[in-house]
């Protein structure tokens, strides 16, 4: 009998997607080892939310609502990790494999002395002992490894295992943690993007790449993505001319994303690029050279040029959102 403990990140005290989809799969890791599944929350979340968990099969929830939370330090959120799973019996601590989870899981790891396991996409087939499936080579073969030590840690690739509803309530416990340590920087200015969907919550992803040919003819790319309620991303090559923000790059040097659909419009299909999206449920590729290396990892591929099919597909967008 062993218990889960997971981390439930929050946005400005809102559980998003990828938190709710890591309470699902802790409460389903909790059923296999007949313990509970304990939420981790850090920070300021009113009583509405921390509710919500519990409908995603969480049973316990420790709140550390006081304490240097916000901004995101790796050693005082560790730190709280570690001393949590200490203090409810943790066996597996686990994180999304978020931006902040991926930065947290190695050094709790290193303080529970606990093997790591970064990017699982499903159950273990096995408990006893710790055994489970990750991707590798750019999402090319999947891996089995083996965990023999007696603590475990693991972050959970986003969109893999869904959000499952299940009734209960969960138990809040306002928790303080013993000792952290002090801020290691200081924050002198935030600024936040507006009205845009957040690539890694998004279902829907409209990106393109070099084969727009310049910043000015992106309209199309926007107004498909508009009609579609999508996120937007780039290729590498874009941000890096400048044509698109930095925070839109997708691929392995930029955000990994696994929505439900991808469109990728006159991106090539650098491997760097397919590995960072190649968790996508469906991809749609368009792209004028037939040899271009997306058509492989495409679910569906249009031979055209993007100038010319882009702006279809939004007036077709348009024609079943108005029929439907």
């Amino acid at each position: 009998m062993s218990n889960i403990l997971y981390l439930a990140e929050h946005r400005e005290g809102s559980f998003r997607k990828p938190a709710l989809e890591l309470a699902s799969y802790a409460h389903a890791l909790a059923r296999q080892t007949g313990g509970q599944a304990i939420a981790l929350v850090l920070g300021k979340v009113g009583a509405d939310q921390l509710s919500r968990l519990g409908s995603y099969g969480t049973q316990h929830i420790l709140h550390a609502a006081e304490g240097s939370f916000d901004p995101m330090d790796n050693g005082i959120w560790s730190t709280a990790v570690a001393e949590a799973a200490i203090k409810v019996s943790a066996r597996l601590v686990v994180f999304s494999a978020s931006l902040q989870g991926r930065a947290i899981a190695p050094a709790v790891a290193v303080r529970l002395e606990a093997g790591l396991v970064a990017g699982v996409n499903g159950l273990p087939s096995s408990m006893q002992p710790l055994t489970v499936e990750r991707k590798v080579y750019s999402g090319k073969a999947l891996a089995t490894v083996v965990v023999h030590t007696e603590k475990a840690v693991m972050t959970l690739s986003p969109n893999t295992f869904g959000l499952k509803e299940s009734s209960g309530d969960a138990v809040a416990e306002v928790w303080t943690v013993p000792t952290l340590p002090s801020l290691s920087f200081e924050v002198l200015e935030t600024s936040r993007s507006e009205g845009k969907l957040l690539l890694s919550e998004a279902d829907v992803v409209v990106s393109a790449g070099r084969g727009m040919k310049g910043h000015e003819h992106w309209k199309p790319v926007e107004d498909l993505a508009t009609v579609l309620g999508a996120a937007t991303a780039c290729s590498r090559p874009v941000s890096d001319e400048g044509w698109r923000p930095h925070g839109e790059h997708v691929g392995q040097t930029g955000k990994i994303i696994a929505p439900n659909l991808y469109f990728a419009l006159g991106i090539s299909g650098a491997v760097q690029h397919i590995a960072g999206v190649s968790s996508s449920k469906v991809i749609v590729a368009v792209n004028k050279d037939p040899e271009a290396p997306i058509f492989g990892a495409a679910d569906y591929g249009i031979l055209g040029d993007v100038h010319t099919v882009v702006p279809a597909l939004v007036e077709a967008a348009k024609r079943f959102k108005e029929n439907s």
